[in-house]
């Protein structure tokens, strides 16, 4: 990867049976709190379905989030943080599914 490179982390969960928007809010809360600080994150941003009505876009999940890394050695630091596996042991019971899609993106 060139050094106009970035590492996209995009992260999208389903909320369980019967969750509404309060569970959502405390998921979105605690990825704020465990997850943006952890070293190597250059941008997290967390969001919710716009609901758009479009045949083409998915709108069943809860949360979704889209985190921003150097490259792939920040990537792959981030998942064995402790900070990482902290949010996983205190939000796994708020979600039924999640997605994840990694890109790498270059200018």
């Amino acid at each position: 990867m060139s050094k106009d490179t970035v590492f996209l982390h995009m992260v999208y969960f389903w909320p369980q049976e019967g969750a509404g928007r309060q569970e959502a809010e405390t998921l979105a809360d605690g990825a704020r709190r465990h997850l943006g600080p952890i070293p190597g994150v250059i941008s997290m941003r967390v969001g919710f379905p716009a609901g758009t009505s479009r045949e083409v876009v998915e709108n069943s999940y809860g949360v979704a989030l889209q985190l921003e890394f150097a490259n792939l050695a920040d990537h792959d630091a981030y998942q064995d943080h402790p900070d990482h596996h902290a949010f996983i042991r205190e939000c796994k019971a708020l979600w039924s599914r999640v997605r994840i899609f990694d890109s790498i993106v270059s200018s």
